[in-house]
């Protein structure tokens, strides 16, 4: 279904039905940004750990080989 035909189809709602269509949207919405801003937080906490020597990195080569010899097993 197209976003038009999708839109042609909710217009033939009543107004109570297009408003909880409506709210549940926007609800859906909000939880992609609540998602996307604690991704955010995350980011910027361990990007400060690793910055203050708190935590130290893994080289990629390491974990490369790592993940090869988990990989050769199958």
């Amino acid at each position: 279904m197209t976003l038009e035909q999708l839109e042609a189809e909710a217009l033939k709602l009543t107004p109570e039905e297009r408003g909880r269509l409506a709210d549940s949207l926007c609800v859906s919405l909000h939880a992609q940004e609540d998602v996307e801003s604690a991704w955010q937080e995350e980011i910027a906490r361990r990007v400060a750990e690793l910055d203050s020597g708190a935590e130290m990195g893994i080289p990629a080569e390491q974990v490369f080989a790592e993940m090869r010899a988990e990989l050769a097993a199958f």
